[in-house]
């Protein structure tokens, strides 16, 4: 049986998330990657994640069976031109972008709309870059498929299979109906979570103090303001009509609820919140939604040197695998607290065993688990 060849133009949080899911999964399939970042490409070579890195988008990728256009999305149109030279009859070509109008319309210039399935990994997070990406980041996960006019049936069954293999959910669209539909979930709440920041940094006291109790609910719902700034500049020029469409009905509906609260309107302010919180929850056990549980516990620390480090390596030796750990203290006292967050439900019963046998003081959030978006 013919080893399969998967291909990667870019390798960043999202190709490279991907290539080490695939490279999980699939342990014999061949990985080739090329990216502008040497380093990366050291890196991914030096983690056994590809197998072979190349300096150019050139002849070495004729052999593959599948290749994954991840570069940004304003050098797609370069890539495609150039690798369309090179490209085989049976592979399939597709890209993770968070646009599709765009690269639909240079397949379909290019004569390549029998091979291109484009594609749209619906995760992320706010790091980004190949040393952040990681094979977990995938898991139940929708990945929308924007099949171009003339691809086959077998080609998108295989393709699909390919994703379920990451443990992704395959969900088929139209290119147009994906730009919508991911305009509203993830473009605009980007541009409002920086609106709220920048927001905060010109109404904030000489002082800072606004930054200073900046905490909770805020820093959730903004988290998402960390996110690339260049990446998010090239999705907002890409798509731009359906999120000025969409932009204009949230400024009408900002326009409302001003309204209500220039009225004092009891019951439609509670309506208001009410219907937010019960359409939000609808759709909160769904764990390929927006919104994801995370399992985490907070543990009381000195904040001092080595207080982080000493709880790390003491769930390390029992196995516990960790997804996330930062201190959050009050800046005017000396004590903090770790909060630390897992993969799994199961872990964080074992871990608070074993820290409070340690002598550690554990909090639970919401029984164990919070909610993320």
């Amino acid at each position: 049986m013919k080893t399969q060849t998967i291909g990667f133009i870019g390798l960043g949080l999202i190709g490279g998330s991907i290539a080490k899911a695939l490279r999980s999964a699939l342990p014999h399939i061949r990985i080739l990657a090329y990216d502008t970042n040497t380093d990366t490409l050291s890196l991914a070579l030096q983690e056994g994640v590809a197998d072979q890195i190349t300096s150019a988008v050139d002849a070495s990728f004729s052999c593959c069976d599948y290749i994954f256009l991840c570069a940004p999305v304003s050098g797609n149109g370069r890539n495609l031109a150039t690798l369309s030279r090179f490209l085989s009859p049976s592979c399939t070509l597709t890209d993770v972008g968070s646009v599709k109008g765009g690269i639909h319309k240079h397949i379909e210039e290019l004569g390549l709309s029998a091979q291109f399935i484009g594609g749209h990994p619906m995760t992320g997070s706010e790091r980004f870059g190949y040393p952040n990406s990681k094979a977990r980041l995938l898991e139940n996960a929708y990945y929308i498929l924007t099949p171009a006019r003339g691809v086959s049936d077998e080609r998108l069954s295989a393709y699909k299979e390919l994703v379920s293999v990451m443990q992704s959910i395959p969900l088929v669209m139209e290119p147009e109906q994906h730009d919508h539909v991911t305009a509203a979930v993830s473009h605009l709440p980007h541009i409002i979570a920086s609106s709220l920041v920048n927001l905060v940094r010109d109404s904030d006291s000489p002082e800072g103090t606004m930054k200073m109790i900046a905490a909770g609910g805020f820093k959730d719902i903004t988290r998402i303001a960390s996110s690339s700034p260049g990446m998010w500049q090239q999705i907002c020029l890409a798509n731009t009509e359906n999120i000025v469409r969409l932009l204009e009905n949230y400024i009408g509906a900002l326009q409302d609820i001003r309204q209500k609260l220039s009225d004092r309107d009891a019951a439609l302010l509670y309506r208001f919140f009410d219907d937010a919180r019960l359409y939000r929850d609808s759709f909160i056990e769904a764990s390929s939604g927006p919104i994801k549980k995370c399992y985490s516990i907070t543990v009381d620390i000195a904040d001092e040197t080595g207080a982080l480090a000493s709880i790390a390596t003491i769930l390390a030796l029992n196995q516990i695998s960790i997804k996330n750990i930062g201190i959050v203290h009050n800046r005017e006292q000396a004590e903090g607290a770790l909060r630390i967050e897992f993969y799994e439900e199961a872990a964080i019963q074992k871990a608070a065993n074993i820290l409070t046998g340690r002598g550690y003081i554990i909090k639970y959030e919401s029984g164990g688990i919070r909610l993320c978006f």
